[in-house]
């Protein structure tokens, strides 16, 4: 059950949210700009962020002002992926309570920030947010896939059975600008700075995606799986 204990300082955490009534949260690019700068600016406990603060800037100039750097940093964020209507975090808390302060300051801002561009009011997000604990290593590499394999449903809805085309899913993941599986293929960019690069070691630079799709649904099925399979008679299993 997502939310259930206290959030450890220390130990990593799968963070999740949906739009509203399942509503797309992002609907062009500077959507995705604005909630990726947010991560960023954010992640500090010295700094409160305000539309006036930004608005006058873009992703690059931000990025490329050391001055805008988290000075005391909240979190440390291992992985995400910006999906239409959802989002999903791999974070681990360096104080008390610091990741529900992160995800308010980043929540709240980027309500916001849509609420005035799209001339609306009331909750953009279903919830807070919601979040698994990850307790060890294994449980993080199947994490790390099943966030960075998202996208994959834009491009083949089916692939947690078995990508139908797995050169073409392999394409279109690793030219996903708003997930941070770029980064873990040491792609030089600017939205490197919102991750610790100190969770690659345990990761390949290569992309393996049909040892990631397997992490991923075992992912998945260990952790949001809530029906249980029917019952396959013995003699028509494999």
């Amino acid at each position: 059950m997502a939310n259930r204990f206290p959030l450890a300082e220390g130990e990593w955490y799968h963070i999740y949210n949906r739009g509203v009534d399942k509503r797309n949260v992002f609907l062009n690019k500077k959507d995705y700009e604005r909630f990726l700068l947010l991560m960023y600016l954010c992640n500090t406990e010295d700094r409160s962020v305000h539309l006036s603060d930004i608005k006058k800037y873009n992703l690059v100039d931000i990025f490329l002002d050391s001055s805008m750097d988290p000075k005391v940093p909240l979190v440390v964020v291992g992985a995400y992926c910006l999906m239409p209507n959802h989002i999903h975090i791999a974070i681990k808390p360096l104080k008390d309570k610091s990741i529900s302060l992160f995800m308010q300051k980043v929540m709240t801002g980027y309500t916001m920030y849509f609420n005035k561009k799209y001339v609306r009011n009331g909750a953009l997000f279903a919830s807070t947010f919601k979040s698994k604990h990850v307790p060890n290593d294994i449980y993080f590499k199947k994490l790390i896939s099943y966030i960075h394999l998202n996208p994959a449903e834009i491009f083949d809805r089916k692939w947690k059975g078995g990508a139908s085309n797995l050169e073409a899913v392999e394409k279109e993941i690793k030219n996903y600008r708003y997930s941070s599986l770029p980064d873990f293929l040491n792609t030089e960019r600017l939205e490197g700075k919102i991750i610790s690069n100190n969770v690659f070691d345990l990761f390949d630079s290569e992309l393996n995606l049909r040892k990631m799709i397997k992490n991923a649904n075992e992912y998945y099925h260990e952790h949001f799986w809530e029906v249980k399979p029917p019952n396959i008679p013995k003699q028509s299993r494999i």
